[in-house]
């Protein structure tokens, strides 16, 4: 059937049609009851009355409406009205991949940041199970403003087990019936030329059918030519089962190895030599994007005598042991004799690499050529997933160490985990991170025995500066430690003062489960969501109750005590506890920088003591200048005091310790924010999105922004991006509430309130940002009383209301 413009379906009022399909016909409509636009897909009525297709399309409706991600088109409703079926969907306004590739052909950069955003997109399906299945150029949607979408999940499907087929059938037998059983004359399930081997086949697909899809994309949009191209579908498919696609070299010159290899393995045939993981391909491609920007060729590496790395066919640096995530080696707590020897085995290390490493730099310092290192994570090279800990723990200790000294700028260690389980290039992540030198490491252990290969590289010579590999028994550790470290002092013919040597080797805890507790607590903490951040309190809980005198653990707890106030806590009761646990911090060591930062941000958003905050930045600045969060929270405080020059000079040197954290950019764009700069701010947090495309943050401060430009629609559409992504904190909501309240729609901003005022104590809301909404109503009665709760409750909001356009 077909709708003329003016038609209704409900509340959906027919604009015009824009595209069809094999599920139906797709027409833009505007909702009248949200006032947006929509995009309505209709069920044909002769496939409404099949079973069988009405299956499929509830299918999709429901596979996709449970999908949310920036990158995966928003599904509103499944409805039907006087006997038509339809699905309201986000309006794309743009282009298809197909035709953004084809403009951008010349930019390699361009079209792999948007395959990376697609490939998180597909991350995100394959997480929650679901296969698209009919992944191609045509469903992926490039916005007006730069957003990969990914449109039409109409194929796909919770895994689910197939039954196989034979293997004495054709290639032409098998695409002849899929092409009939699965299809109006012309739909295929699955496009052909995109369709993995197995697919073509019929036979069971996971989400590496996906990846070959996306292979195949890939390869079309970097050559601006198929994969697979034959001259009907079934000679195609016979193609797709049987060849292997040509080199990308073939069509083009220009490209990288690095690249071939990404295409080759997503194009393989068997599923098992693919990449297993979409997040896989996502990872590669951000970090070819790095090479490319920093206009560095991918070269091979070759790997130190003995060490376990090999080479592939490509030239490309692998390793024969697959390398645990991060996420993975925090579950694990070694117990009884074996944590002892681990934790002695990161004593020795620090010990050995820190000391050596101390020595050289200080050297290489009096000529002015090494005042900044990053600390890559250290190489798992064993069998063993256990010692997953053994190389978090030297990594995290080398850092820690090493930011002991003034003359020194350490990259922390949120930028370089990023970097943990991938291969990389030391001269490209140093060229990325703007430091003169990389440590590099790997450690193997065989039963009672440990090999430790360290490498430092000049990352503008692209040499090695230093480097050594030590053979030891666990058993053995600790009474070799002191001999190690005079063996490298000898060769470096240099020493270092007492008070030198114990900064460097300074450990905060001689308890490995509560070492554990803690990396596990910070690891899950910083992900900022109400799940991630109740799992990081009861590790870092768990850390101080196994070792009441670990600081870096009570410096841990105060940080997310105070980051959850307003958020998800009252600040009565979030405060209180962030205060007592940077206090007690200081007084076991009251040389820890981040707890100083910890008090004087208690201090300024609780106490409201603006000069013994002041104090605590300054000493925590004087202790540790390189310290990127002491600089952002330090940089936030002098905006708030209206010292705007002062705390934007701040930000942006926080920024350039650590340019790759979102939070960083995030809090640059606030302090903008702040200062009525919003062009500015819009892009620190555009940038700030780039960094992380799933931190509900970046999307909820760049609404606000939006909103003080009068830019209702796209304020609205960051908000509801930001709620896609984090559903329990209130922010996101409220900032929906205010741009109803100040666009003019007063009704859907009573609403908001509405739920708000249910919801205000489970979780917390704060009353400040209820006051927001009021004010864009022009309620100044209900503004000012919630202004009042807010001044009661200490909101840390309210040190902003001198600056706040809200």
């Amino acid at each position: 059937m077909t709708l003329t413009p003016g038609t209704k379906l409900g509340r959906y009022e027919i604009r015009s049609k824009i595209g069809e399909g094999g599920m139906g016909e797709v027409y833009l409509a505007q909702d009248t009851k949200l006032d947006r636009k929509v995009a309505l897909k209709i069920l044909p009525a002769d496939v409404a009355s099949h079973q069988d297709r009405m299956e499929r399309f509830n299918r999709e409706a429901k596979s996709a409406a449970a999908l949310s991600h920036p990158n995966i088109a928003q599904i509103f409703e499944i409805g039907e009205h006087d006997g038509v079926n339809f699905i309201a969907m986000e309006f794309i306004d743009g282009v298809t991949f197909r035709e953004y590739a084809r403009r951008s052909q010349g930019d390699l950069g361009k079209i792999l940041r948007q395959l990376q955003h697609i490939a998180e997109g597909l991350a995100k399906a394959h997480a929650a199970r679901i296969v698209h299945r009919d992944l191609k150029p045509d469903n992926i949607m490039i916005t007006r403003d730069d957003h990969a979408k990914i449109l039409d999940f109409g194929l796909a499907k919770l895994i689910e087990p197939q039954p196989p087929r034979s293997t004495s059938e054709s290639v032409s037998e098998i695409a002849t019936e899929i092409l009939e059983r699965h299809s109006t004359p012309g739909v295929i399930l699955g496009t052909a030329g995109y369709m993995s081997p197995e697919q073509a086949q019929g036979k069971t697909i996971d989400d590496r059918s996906d990846i070959f899809s996306f292979g195949c994309i890939l390869f079309e949009a970097v050559t601006g030519r198929r994969a697979f191209e034959g001259a009907d579908s079934i000679d195609t498919l016979n193609k797709i089962i049987r060849e292997p696609a040509p080199p990308i070299s073939d069509f083009r010159s220009d490209v990288p190895n690095h690249l071939q290899r990404i295409v080759r393995r997503c194009l393989a045939k068997d599923p098992e030599d693919r990449y297993q993981t979409i997040k896989d391909v996502a990872i590669e491609l951000k970090e070819l994007r790095r090479e490319l920007a920093a206009s560095a060729a991918i070269e091979s590496t070759v790997p130190p005598p003995g060490d376990s790395t090999v080479l592939d066919s490509s030239g490309s640096t692998t390793s024969p042991v697959a390398v645990q995530s991060t996420s993975s080696s925090a579950e694990y707590i070694v117990t009884g004799i074996k944590q002892h020897k681990l934790a002695a085995a990161i004593a020795l290390v620090v010990v050995i690499v820190a000391v050596g490493l101390g020595l050289y730099l200080r050297a290489r310092n009096t000529e002015g050529s090494i005042d900044s290192i990053a600390v890559l994570p250290f190489v798992n090279a064993s069998a063993d997933p256990n010692t997953e800990y053994l190389t978090d723990g030297i990594a995290e200790s080398l850092i820690n160490s090493l930011s002991q000294l003034p003359q020194l700028r350490v990259v922390p260690r949120s930028t370089v985990f990023r970097y943990k389980g991938r291969e990389v290039d030391p001269q490209t992540v140093g060229r990325d991170l703007k430091v003169t030198a990389v440590l590099t490491g790997t450690v193997l252990q065989r039963g009672d025995l440990l090999r430790i290969q360290t490498e430092l590289i000049d990352v503008a010579k692209e040499s090695q500066l230093w480097g050594e590999q030590y053979n030891r028994r666990l058993s053995d550790i600790l009474a070799v430690q002191e001999d190690i470290a005079n063996e490298i002092s000898e060769k470096l013919r240099l020493r270092l003062s007492g008070e030198e040597k114990k900064q460097l080797a300074k450990r905060y805890t001689e308890n490995p489960e509560a070492y554990q507790l803690y990396l596990k607590g910070i690891y899950h903490a910083a992900k900022f969501s109400k799940e991630e951040l109740d799992i990081g309190f009861g590790y870092l809980r768990q850390a101080v109750a196994l070792d009441p005198n670990y600081a870096l653990a009570y410096h841990g707890l105060a940080y997310y005590y105070y980051l959850v106030v307003d958020y998800l806590e009252p600040p009565h009761e979030a405060m209180p506890k962030a205060q007592e646990a940077a206090q007690k911090a200081l007084a076991i060591d009251n040389t820890l920088a981040g707890a100083h930062n910890d008090l004087a941000t208690v201090y300024w958003l609780y106490n409201w003591n603006w000069s013994a905050a002041e104090k605590e930045f300054k000493r925590a600045v004087e202790l540790d200048p390189n310290d990127a969060l002491t600089h952002e929270m330090y940089s936030w405080y002098l905006v708030t005091m209206g010292r705007i020059a002062e705390g934007i000079a701040e930000a942006k040197r926080s920024q350039e310790l650590d340019p790759l954290a979102q939070e960083r950019t995030l809090v640059l764009g606030w302090d903008l924010y702040l200062a009525h700069r919003y062009d500015e701010a819009i892009e620190q947090h555009r940038k700030a999105i780039e960094l992380e495309p799933n931190y509900w943050l970046g999307y909820s401060w760049l609404g606000h922004a939006y909103a003080q430009k009068g830019l209702w629609r796209e304020a609205t559409t960051a908000f509801q991006k930001a709620r896609s992504v984090e559903e329990v904190i209130a922010e996101p909501l409220v900032g929906l509430g205010r741009v109803y309240a100040a666009s003019g729609k007063k009704e859907e901003a009573r609403t908001v309130l509405n739920e708000l005022n249910q919801r205000a104590r489970h979780p917390y809301v704060s009353s400040y940002l209820i006051a927001t909404i009021y004010a864009g109503l022009g309620d100044r009665d209900q503004a000012f009383a919630s202004l009042e709760r807010a001044y009661e409750d200490r909101s840390w909001y309210m040190t902003h209301m001198k600056l706040d356009p809200e």
